[in-house]
C-alpha cells in the first residue's frame, strides 16, 4: 500500500504510537491536522500567502487528489471572510465535525487505518483506532529521516513541510525532542517549505493550552 498523498493523512499516521498501540497529542491532533491542510493547499499552489492571511489563488485548477478535510477548508477559504492563518488552525475547536475525525474517517475509508467501537469500564463508547499495514507509518518516519540527513537539495518539498509541521507539533511518537534539539538547524531551514503555517500551529497550540487552563 502506497504513502497516503497529503500531508493532514501523513501527520495522522504520525501521530499514531506503535509501541503503545494508539493515538498520540490527541489534545491538539484536531489543530494539527488543520494545519496540515493549510500546508498542502499552499504547497499546492491552491492557496497564496496574502499579507497575513491565506488566499485561495483564481483559476489554480480544480481540487484534485484532496483527502476530505483539505478540500473542505478550501471551498471555506475560497467562500468565507478573510481570517489570519492561526485563525484557520484553531478554527470550530469542539464542533461536532472534529479535523482529526474526518482525517481518521477518510483513511478508514482508504483502508489505512481500522476503528473498532468500544466501551471504557464497560460503559464509557470510545473508538480504537489501529493501523492496518504499519509499513506505512515506518515509511513516513524514514521520509523524515531523510529530509533530515539527506542533500538538502534532494530533500522533496512535501518532505520538508512535514518535517516542519511534525516539529511544530511537537509529536515526540515520531520526532523526540532530543531529534529535534540535534536537528534544530536543519529543521529550521527545512521549515519556509511549510509558509507561514508551522508558527500559526503553535501559536494555536498555546492559545488553545491557555484556554484550557482558564476553564479549568
Amino acid at each position: 500500500m502506497d504513502q497516503p498523498a497529503t500531508l493532514p493523512e501523513k501527520l495522522y499516521l504520525l501521530a499514531y504510537d506503535p509501541e503503545r498501540e494508539r493515538l498520540t497529542a490527541t489534545d491538539r491532533l484536531d489543530l494539527v491536522v488543520r494545519a496540515a491542510a493549510l500546508a498542502e493547499l499552499l504547497r499546492r499552489g491552491l492557496v497564496r500567502e496574502d499579507g497575513r492571511y491565506p488566499a485561495a489563488v483564481e483559476g489554480a485548477g480544480p481540487a484534485e487528489g484532496l483527502d476530505p478535510l483539505t478540500a473542505a477548508l478550501l471551498e471555506q477559504i475560497r467562500q468565507e471572510r478573510r481570517r489570519s492563518w492561526q485563525s484557520w488552525v484553531g478554527r470550530n475547536r469542539g464542533s461536532t465535525a472534529r479535523a482529526a475525525r474526518v482525517v481518521r474517517d477518510g483513511l478508514a475509508a482508504a483502508g489505512r487505518v481500522r476503528i473498532e467501537q468500544r466501551r471504557a469500564l464497560g460503559l464509557f463508547p470510545y473508538s480504537r483506532v489501529t493501523l492496518t499495514d504499519s509499513r506505512l507509518r515506518t515509511s513516513l518516519v524514514a521520509s523524515i529521516g531523510s529530509a533530515l540527513k539527506g542533500p538538502f537539495s534532494r530533500v522533496d518539498p512535501a518532505d520538508a513541510a512535514l518535517v516542519a509541521l511534525v516539529d511544530a507539533a511537537q509529536l515526540g511518537s515520531a520526532l523526540p525532542w532530543s531529534r529535534r534539539r540535534e536537528f534544530r538547524a536543519r529543521i529550521d531551514k527545512l521549515a519556509p517549505a511549510a509558509g507561514p503555517v508551522p508558527r500559526a500551529l503553535r501559536r494555536a497550540v498555546s492559545a488553545s493550552r491557555s484556554d484550557g487552563s482558564a476553564g479549568g
